[in-house]
């Protein structure tokens, strides 16, 4: 039995997800947050983040410089548009880079 395709949120459900998810902006179709992070602490949370992300079955962009990160998510399978699992995704960031003693930039 093959996976059902997540479905796109609409205007209305972005708006509310958005309220759930403070210091997230919104990007068109998709949603991102950088943090101020040391390079080593950076890595230690991509592995964090990576292993979450193959649990759960979705995965951000991440973008790694020497003292930031930023994640972008939005939902491939759904034409690249914005589903429920970015902003449980999103929300699961925000904990995994908070243990890692992250700043956020917003």
């Amino acid at each position: 039995m093959a996976a059902e395709a997540p479905v796109p949120l609409t205007e209305d459900e972005i708006e509310a997800g958005m309220t759930s998810v403070p210091g997230w902006c919104r990007e068109g179709n998709q949603i991102s947050r950088t943090y101020d992070i040391r390079y080593h602490a950076g890595v230690a949370a991509i592995v964090h983040v990576a292993d979450r992300e193959r649990r759960i079955g979705h995965h951000a962009d991440i973008d790694l410089r020497f003292d930031h990160i930023r994640f972008a998510v939005t939902t491939h399978d759904a034409g690249h548009q914005l589903t429920v699992a970015d902003f449980d995704l999103a929300s699961r960031i925000d904990a995994i880079v908070a243990a890692h003693q992250s700043i956020p930039l917003d």
